[in-house]
C-alpha cells in the first residue's frame, strides 16, 4: 500500500510538470541579473513593472520571472542595495515571452530609499519564518577571530543557535542536536561542517554566495532531519577577469583564486569559469610561540580545507556546475583526549535549466560524499565512524503571477559503519547498515491580498524500515500594515540517522553515525512502539515590526515536540540473545526510545544605515528529554535536560564604518550564556570487569577506577560570557588590488570560561583566554 501511494505521488508530480509546460499562455518577462564587475548573479534584488503590483525578487542564481502580464507598454525597474537602479522600457502583446539579461553597476553611495524598498518588498512577499539569510557581507560585520571571518562565528549570533564552546564546539539549533541538522553545500550533504576548534567551519567565506539557515518550521523541499537545515551555495567565479585573495593570520592561511576559462565577449555569450579555495590552520605551531600562556603544549587544532568548482554558463542563463571538496581535521594529544581526527571528501554536479517559453525553472543535482572520524583515547578503546553515500534530486518551479508552484523528488543512498563500547566498557557495539531514502514533495505559495499562504506536503520513504512518512507542513504571513507583520509555520518531520554519542563524554568531539537502528524495546511508557523512525512536530509563531526606517524587530516563539527519539540504552547490562529472552528489553537492547520537547522564544533587533550596524539577540530556551530507567525491578519515566540546554543566551554586535572610501571598520561583540547541564560525580570505586567469567581471579587482579555518577545532568556549569573587538583597515592600490589589515582581540577581559572538568583529577580546563591576533589579506 505504501509503495502504491508513493508511485501515485510521482505520477502526480509528473502530471503537474507536463501541465505547467503545456498551458503557459500569458505575457511573461524572465531573465537574469548580474554584477557588471564580476558577472556573478545579483541575489534578492527587486524586479517590478512601474505603476503595477507585478514584480518579484531574484533568486540566488539571479533569476527572475514575472508572469501573467496584460498586453501593454511598461517600464521595468531593477533595484538593489549597493547598485545603481536600472530601468528598461518593454512592450508586450499576444502571449509574448521576453528573455532578458541585465547587469548592475555597484554604486559608491548606498541610496537609503532603495535600501528601505528592498527590505520591505522582501518582508511583504516572503513568509521568512525561522530562517536567516547569510551572505559574506553580513559575516564580516562581526569581529573576526584570528583575523579570519568565518560562517561558524556568525552562526553563533543567529537567534536560536547554541554553540557549546570555543574548543570542540558543536551546533545546536532550538533544541536539536548536531545530527538533527542537515547541511548542504551546493546540494552535497556535509556530515560535519565545523572544525574541532569551534571558531571555524569548513566553508571559505570568500566563495560563499548565500547561506539559508532554517531553525525550524522549514518547508517540504527539505526532509530527513528533525530540527534544522543549513543550505549553502558557492559563487560560480569571476566571468570578467582573474582575481583572488591571499591571506595569513596568527591562526592559519588561505588562498582563493577565480576567473574565466572561457571569457564571454558579450553578455549573450557562453562562459566557463572556475573558483578554487584552500585554507589551513597552523595554530598548533603558532600557539607555542604566541599563546604559550593558553597551553604549554600549544593548541593542537589542525585543519586543511580544499574546494574547487567549474561552472559552464549557457547564453540563456542555464548552467552546469562541477565541484569537489576535501576537508580534514586533527587534534593531537589534547588534555583528557589522546587523538581525534576526521576527513571528509565529496564531488558532484548541479544544473539550472531555463526552458524557452514555459514559465518554469528546473534544478537538479547529484553528489557523493564521505566522512570518517576516529577517536583514540588513553583509557578507552578506539572509536570509529564512517558514513558515505550519494544524494540526488530534481526540482521544478512554476511561476503563476504572484504565486509559485514548486515540486520535486530526492533520492539518497548511504552506508554507515560504527564501532564503540558502552560507558563502562562492559560490551561492544558494532553496526554496519545500508539505507535508502526517497522523498517527493509539492509546495504552493499563494498571495491572497495581505495574506501569504505556503502549504506543502512531503512523502519520505525509508527503505530500511519499509515505512512511508507523510509530512504536511505550512507557512503563512499576514501583512497587517507596511510596518507590522504576523507569521507562523508548522510541520511534521522524520529522521533515520542516530548519533552514537555517550552522555558521559567529557569532551564531545566524536560524533558517530548510525542508520537503520531497529534494536529497540517493544514498548515505551506502556505503549507499543509501532515505528522505528525518529519523529518531531514544529510550531512557530512570530511578528516582524519596522520600528523605524532603519530599525527592525523580530519576535518568534517556538515549540519542537520530539515524539520519538533514539538513543544509546543506559540500562543495558545483558546481551540480546535467546538465553536472555525472558529479560526485559530495557536491560538488553542496544538502543532505547526517548521523547522530549524544546520551546522558547527569540527576540532580535537590527539597525543598519550607511555607517552603523547593530544586531542584538536574546533567546530564552528550554530543552527536556524523557527516558525509561530500570530501578529495583520497576520501570520509571525519568526527565532530564540534555547537555546543550541553555536557558538564556544574549548576543550584541556593533559595527561602524569610517573614512571617505569606507576603508576603516570597527566592530565589537559580546556574548552571554547561562551554564550548561552536566552530570556530577558522587564517588569512585574499584571496577572489576570479570571478563573471564567464573575463572576471573579478583584476588590477584588490579581493577580500574570506576565512577559513581549522580543523576543525569543535574549540575550546571558557570555562566559563559566573552567580549571580542576588531579593527580593519583597507589600503587601496588600484581598482582591483587592496590590502586589508585586521587586528582583533578575542576574550578581551580574559574571562575564564569553563571547557570541562576532568572527572578523575578534578582539574578545570578553560576555554580560550585573551588572544590578540593579526591578519593580512591581499585582494587582487
Amino acid at each position: 500500500m505504501q509503495r502504491l501511494s508513493f508511485s501515485r505521488i510521482l505520477l502526480f508530480l509528473s502530471a503537474l510538470f507536463i501541465t505547467s509546460v503545456s498551458f503557459a499562455q500569458d505575457n511573461d518577462i524572465k531573465g537574469f541579473v548580474y554584477e557588471e564587475s564580476t558577472g556573478e548573479p545579483v541575489m534578492f534584488c527587486n524586479v517590478f513593472l512601474k505603476g503595477t503590483t507585478l514584480g518579484c525578487s531574484t533568486t540566488e542564481n539571479g533569476y527572475f520571472n514575472i508572469t501573467r502580464i496584460p498586453d501593454g507598454k511598461y517600464t521595468l525597474y531593477i533595484t538593489c542595495v549597493g547598485y545603481d537602479t536600472l530601468t528598461d522600457p518593454v512592450s508586450l502583446s499576444g502571449g509574448q515571452t521576453l528573455n532578458k539579461k541585465y547587469t548592475l553597476k555597484e554604486t559608491s553611495l548606498t541610496l537609503e530609499t532603495v535600501s528601505i524598498t528592498a527590505d520591505k518588498v522582501e518582508a511583504r512577499t516572503e513568509t521568512k519564518t525561522s530562517v536567516i539569510t547569510v551572505t559574506p557581507k553580513t559575516i564580516t560585520k562581526i569581529p573576526s577571530v584570528g583575523g579570519q571571518a568565518d560562517l561558524a562565528q556568525y552562526l553563533q549570533v543567529v537567534p536560536g543557535v547554541i554553540f557549546t564552546g570555543d574548543q570542540g564546539g558543536q551546533l545546536y539549533i532550538r533544541g536539536g542536536s548536531p545530527i538533527q541538522n542537515k547541511v548542504f553545500l551546493d546540494g552535497m550533504v556535509i556530515y560535519n561542517p565545523f572544525h574541532s576548534i569551534g571558531l571555524f567551519s569548513v566553508f571559505d567565506t570568500d566563495i560563499i554566495r548565500n547561506a539559508e539557515v532554517y531553525t525550524g518550521g522549514f518547508g517540504a523541499e527539505y526532509g530527513g532531519r528533525l530540527s534544522s537545515v543549513m543550505d549553502i551555495s558557492t559563487r560560480d567565479g569571476n566571468k570578467r577577469h582573474w582575481a583572488g585573495k591571499l591571506g595569513t593570520s596568527c591562526f592559519g592561511a588561505k588562498l582563493m583564486l577565480e576567473g574565466p576559462i572561457v571569457k564571454p565577449k558579450t553578455n549573450d555569450d557562453a562562459a566557463v569559469t572556475m573558483v578554487l579555495s584552500a585554507k589551513n590552520s597552523y595554530l598548533e605551531q603558532s600557539s607555542k610561540a604566541l599563546y604559550k600562556y593558553a597551553s604549554e603544549d600549544g593548541l593542537p587544532f589542525n585543519y586543511a580545507d580544499l574546494y574547487g568548482k567549474f561552472s559552464i554558463n549557457a547564453p540563456n542563463g542555464s548552467k552546469v556546475n562541477l565541484f569537489g571538496f576535501s576537508f580534514n581535521d586533527e587534534v593531537n594529544n589534547y588534555k583528557a583526549l589522546s587523538d581525534f581526527g576526521w576527513n571528509s571528501w565529496g564531488a558532484g554536479t548541479n544544473f539550472l535549466v531555463i526552458p524557452g517559453k514555459a514559465p518554469v525553472m528546473i534544478e537538479g543535482n547529484i553528489a557523493y560524499s564521505s566522512y570518517l572520524s576516529t577517536m583514540k583515547e588513553t583509557n578507552n578503546p578506539d572509536r570509529t565512524s564512517r558514513i558515505e553515500g550519494f544524494n540526488m534530486g530534481f526540482d521544478f518551479s512554476y511561476f503563476l503571477g504572484k504565486n509559485t508552484l514548486k515540486y520535486g523528488i530526492e533520492l539518497l543512498g548511504f552506508s554507515t559503519k560504527y564501532e564503540t563500547y558502552s560507558n563502562y566498557g562492559s560490551y561492544k557495539i558494532e553496526a554496519k547498515n545500508y539505507a535508502t531514502e526517497i522523498g517527493a514533495y509539492v509546495k504552493y505559495k499563494a498571495s491572497l491580498g495581505k495574506l501569504l499562504l505556503e502549504p506543502s506536503l512531503r512523502l519520505q520513504y525509508y527503505a530500511s524500515f519499509t515505512e512511508l512518512s507523510p509530512e504536511p507542513r505550512i507557512a503563512l504571513k499576514y501583512n497587517v500594515s507596511d510596518n507590522f507583520r504576523i507569521k507562523g509555520a508548522a510541520g511534521r518531520y522524520s529522521q533515520d540517522l542516530v548519533a552514537a554519542t555517550s552522555d558521559r563524554d567529557v569532551v564531545n568531539l566524536f560524533y558517530g553515525f548510525l542508520s537503520g537502528v531497529a534494536n529497540l524495546p517493544s514498548y515505551y511508557n506502556g505503549n507499543k512502539i509501532t515505528s522505528k523512525l525518529q519523529k518531531a512536530n514544529h510550531y512557530v509563531l512570530g511578528t516582524e515590526i519596522d520600528l523605524t526606517n532603519d530599525l527592525t524587530m523580530n519576535i518568534e516563539g517556538y515549540w519542537k515536540q520530539f515524539t520519538q527519539l533514539t538513543n544509546l540504552n543506559r540500562n543495558k547490562i545483558y546481551e540480546d540473545t535467546q538465553e536472555n529472552s525472558s529479560i526485559s528489553d530495557l536491560l538488553k537492547k542496544d538502543f532505547m526510545v526517548e521523547t522530549g520537547d524544546a520551546y522558547g522564544f527569540d527576540l532580535s533587533l537590527k539597525y543598519e544605515n550607511k555607517r552603523w550596524y547593530f544586531w542584538g539577540v536574546y533567546a530564552l530556551g528550554f530543552v527536556n528529554r524523557n527516558y525509561e530507567k530500570y530501578e529495583n525491578g520497576n520501570v520509571n519515566l525519568i526527565s532530564y535536560q540534555p547537555h546543550f540546554d541553555r536557558r538564556h543566551n544574549v548576543n550584541l554586535i556593533l559595527s561602524y564604518t569610517a573614512g571617505d572610501q569606507r576603508e576603516w571598520e570597527f566592530s565589537g561583540r559580546w556574548n552571554f550564556g547561562t551554564g550548561f547541564p552536566f552530570t556530577q560525580v558522587q564517588g569512585f570505586y574499584e571496577f572489576l570487569s570479570f571478563q573471564d567469567g567464573i575463572y576471573f581471579d579478583y584476588t590477584t587482579t588490579n581493577g580500574e577506577m570506576g565512577i559513581i555518577f549522580a543523576d543525569l545532568n543535574q549540575g550546571r556549569l558557570p555562566t559563559y560570557h566573552r567580549f571580542d573587538l576588531d579593527a580593519k583597515r583597507k589600503f587601496f592600490f588600484n581598482e582591483h588590488t587592496n590590502l586589508e589589515v585586521d587586528l582583533g582581540v578575542t576574550n578581551v577581559y580574559n574571562r575564564a570560561n569553563v571547557f570541562y572538568v576532568d572527572l578523575l583529577t578534578s582539574e578545570t580546563v578553560h576555554q580560550l583566554p585573551i588572544m590578540p591576533s593579526l591578519g593580512l589579506t591581499l585582494s587582487f
